[in-house]
């Protein structure tokens, strides 16, 4: 039998027997370079797009009202193709993700990810070897199918094959590499950007490096027992728990996985079981989660931060140098998430961080508005503290909202609705960072300083609703949500009521909606 700890949200919450293996290790590493994947394109199509070589090749409209020397500070990269080059990715991302979420259920996380690494290299060649506009929207559009199934795939990968007391530090390792991912993009856009007139293709080429890692990586991982068990594959599941458990004593865990999956099975139509209300918690926290995430304002910081240090005063490369000084913030500060998540747990860093990015966007917000007029410069002393406080924002995002947007919703679902779940929350994700890839430098043009205020703004929302309605969910098993912190909660547990009645309903009348 289990044993058992006193959980913070009431009751007994069963801890299984294991410990973290090497094997676990490997595993979770070569998983994490999707993440690494979804993080190089980020940080590299932002300062692609800020190199004039390509500009000249494709945007020659927006190379030439660079040129100007009067030219809107605010408005002189606002053209709508080049915003389309960034968020092509993500509108495609979002539609896969659906289909991802079938083939997670069917096939496995594992394969998933296999044909997410393959995409991804399909991707790259368009984008590298594009000679026309068309042809490198439509790479992005490959990449965004890519990024869709491995941002389905990875953290529910690593949600699963974690034991329950290091859940959070394992599965944060996707948003770490994601981290890196930026870094390394922001390094080698610094260095490719003084090679012309092809800097721009070596950039976007290096992306095939994670995508085939991943691909060869992952035909020595294994998939997740929960899956294995699942596609009732029990007796590789249970040996593959005994493996990545590091113990042959896996018998409460694997009968607590095989109960889930009977439970699963009674469900004909997850996305079905998802509209009932005893779905809504995780789903609504899911959904929020994302659309929060975005709202911060840290993609249109990651896109485009090389245009906005060049709007501050920073010469191209300079702009670019100081990007890779917020990636290496961006990586230091998700290490913090790594080892304090699991013991201060999730409200504690997502609630300081709500204070410190809003008070930082406000404060770039007004030097920007006091300062920095449509022509000329912040001055040296002034662009530095903007730099800084870009920084500190980073920091604060680094180690909450980025990675625990994804972790919370990768360990809130049930097994019967987790994929399909976890569908809505990419998909959400992919949508409002299309929405912000799309809509910021025609924000910044027309809101100028006014958009810090109006990130300023979410991250307020976001806070009260972090105080009032996220529940705490570290150390608690990732099959006993529905108990440990639906049932338990002051608000949410108002929808699991009827739990009960719903699941006899499945039971007996699955076909009834």
């Amino acid at each position: 039998m289990p044993a058992a700890v006193v959980s913070s949200h009431g009751g007994d919450v069963p801890e299984f027997d294991g410990k973290v293996t090497v094997y676990v290790i490997i595993c979770v590493i070569i998983a994490a370079f999707g993440g690494l994947m979804f993080g190089y394109d980020i940080g590299i199509s932002g300062g692609v797009t800020s190199m004039d070589d390509f500009l000249k090749k494709f945007f020659i409209n927006v190379y030439e009202k660079k040129q100007h020397v009067q030219e809107n500070n605010y408005c002189k990269y606002n053209d709508t193709l080049l915003q389309l080059f960034t968020s092509s990715l993500y509108i495609a991302a979002l539609l896969a993700s659906f289909v991802a979420s079938r083939v997670c259920t069917k096939m496995g996380r594992k394969p998933t990810m296999q044909i997410a690494s393959v995409l991804f290299l399909i991707g790259v060649g368009f984008q590298a070897g594009g000679i026309n506009k068309e042809m490198i929207v439509c790479g992005r559009l490959v990449l965004g199918i890519g990024v869709g199934f491995a941002n389905q795939a990875v953290p529910l990968f690593l949600s699963e094959i974690a034991p329950a007391k290091m859940r959070g530090a394992l599965n944060i390792c996707f948003q770490l590499f994601i981290t890196i991912g930026i870094l390394v993009a922001g390094l080698i856009n610094y260095f490719t950007s003084k090679i012309h007139p092809h800097g721009w293709r070596i950039s976007l080429g290096l992306a095939m490096v994670p995508a085939f890692i991943l691909f060869v990586g992952s035909f020595a991982i294994c998939e997740t027992p929960t899956s294995l068990i699942e596609r009732n594959i029990l007796d590789k599941g249970n040996a593959t728990l005994k493996k990545i458990r590091g113990t042959d004593d896996v018998t409460a865990e694997f009968e607590s996985l095989v109960a889930a999956s009977e439970m699963a099975h009674l469900v004909k139509n997850p996305f079905s079981k998802l509209m009932q209300s005893s779905s809504r918690p995780p789903l609504v926290i899911a959904i929020l989660l994302q659309v929060f995430q975005q709202f911060t304002g840290i993609n249109a910081i990651m896109f485009y931060a090389p245009v906005l240090f060049q709007t501050v005063g920073f010469g191209s490369n300079a702009s670019l140098l100081s990007t890779v000084i917020t990636g290496l913030v961006n990586v230091f500060s998700t290490l913090v998430s790594i080892y304090t998540v699991d013991w201060a747990g999730r409200r504690i860093l997502l609630l300081e961080a709500c204070v410190q990015m809003f008070l930082t966007q406000i404060v770039i917000g007004l030097i920007l508005l006091i300062d920095l007029k449509t022509t000329g410069s912040l001055n040296h002393t002034e662009a530095l503290i903007v730099v800084t406080l870009v920084c500190i924002f980073v920091g604060g995002f680094a180690w909450s909202w980025g990675p625990l947007g994804w972790l919370i919703p990768s360990e809130t679902f049930p097994l019967e609705t987790r994929t399909a779940g976890f569908a809505f929350a990419v998909s959400s994700n992919m949508l409002f960072t299309f929405i912000i890839a799309q809509a910021f430098l025609s924000m910044l043009c027309h809101m100028r300083a006014g958009i810090f205020f109006f990130f300023a703004a979410w991250i307020l929302v976001m806070g009260l609703f972090t105080l009032f309605f996220l529940p705490e969910t570290k150390g608690v098993p990732i099959d006993s949500m529905v108990e440990k912190v639906w049932k338990q909660h002051w608000f949410w547990k108002r929808y699991m009521v009827n739990v009960n009645e719903e699941e006899m309903k499945e039971t007996v009348h699955p076909h009834v909606k």
